[in-house]
């Protein structure tokens, strides 16, 4: 192609400049010019471009455009990721009776208390025994001293920052409640002892996705001490005290993948009754505004006095 441009173009060169040199009127010109005007193909393209007001156009009136060109639009399917090693939630959460104390039984509310922990112990023996078919090792006394140790580790990693160590501890549900919001906060965390003996108050045998996938959950109840103390990244205090140790009662869900050889027994959630007591709340600290100075002011010119902190409003 680029070679026969060039011979057209030598051939068609004298006489161009022949009828440049010795006509120049307008009819002269105009001819030259068609002349040189040589029709060159170029490539066909099979995709147009859009256009620049495509963006107030419809999403209908699009997929047609797209259509007509030739493009194929893919359908979007919203899926959700599925985690096996672990469950979405708790099973048949535990519901501990109110104060943890156990009523009379002569007395209406604890005849049906009774009752109700009578059904709670069949069917933990149901479970056990499954669990049991799993995991050889497995025993109700001995459990709640293992569930208890795992607590104690999980805790240490998060406060120093262990990721690696915190997902072996803790199942993929739990991660993220324990690491929500820490990010530039430092934690102070410390066990003292263990004001009763951890115990197992209930234990569940779920399945998931198809019959045959087990998965194990047991509750842990566990009365300690601990002191907790979390500091902004400014180093204040927003919550507890490090020297101020507090009795603390949690009941404790540890779950394990029972089909799968290699699992483990992991922290997979806290069961908070309704007749807690409330949480504290968190002191936050807050930006004081300053003076708004005008072009070519100093703040230290201003003399500027700092307002008293009990005229500043804290947040909590």
């Amino acid at each position: 192609m680029a070679a026969s441009i060039c011979r057209t173009l030598k051939c068609l060169q004298p006489t161009s400049c022949q009828n440049i040199k010795y006509g120049s009127s307008l009819l002269d010109v105009r001819l030259w010019q068609a002349v040189l005007r040589v029709p060159v193909r170029t490539k066909r393209r099979l995709f147009i471009p859009p256009s620049a007001n495509i963006k107030s156009k419809t999403q209908d009136e699009q997929e047609k455009k797209a259509r007509a060109a030739g493009v194929v639009v893919r359908q979007e399917y919203m899926e959700r990721p599925i985690n096996i090693s672990c469950t979405a939630g708790i099973y048949d959460p535990y519901v501990p009776p109110e104060g943890d104390a156990r009523l009379s039984t002569l007395t209406k509310e604890g005849l049906k208390q009774r009752t109700e922990q009578l059904r709670q112990t069949a069917a933990s023996q149901l479970a056990i025994r499954k669990i049991k078919d799993y995991d050889s090792t497995f025993t109700s006394k001995e459990f709640p001293g293992i569930g208890q140790q795992i607590f104690i580790d999980a805790h240490a990693a998060l406060t120093e920052f262990n990721k690696e160590k915190l997902h072996s501890l803790v199942t993929e549900r739990c991660y993220p409640e324990m690491v929500r919001g820490n990010r530039y906060k430092t934690l102070r965390w410390r066990f003292i002892e263990s004001l009763e003996p951890p115990r197992l108050v209930q234990a569940r045998c779920p399945d998931m996705i198809s019959k045959g996938n087990l998965y194990g959950q047991v509750t842990v109840r566990m009365h300690s001490r601990q002191t907790l103390a979390i500091y902004d990244r400014f180093g204040r205090l927003m919550l507890g005290d490090e020297e101020e140790p507090r009795d603390v009662l949690e009941y404790l869900v540890m779950e394990r993948h029972l089909v799968n050889p290699y699992g483990r027994w992991r922290l997979h959630g806290k069961i908070v009754p309704a007749w807690a007591p409330p949480k504290d709340p968190i002191i936050k600290t807050v930006m004081i505004p300053g003076p708004k100075l005008k072009s070519g002011e100093q703040f230290e010119d201003l003399n500027y006095q700092i307002p008293k902190p009990n005229a500043v409003q804290w947040h909590k």
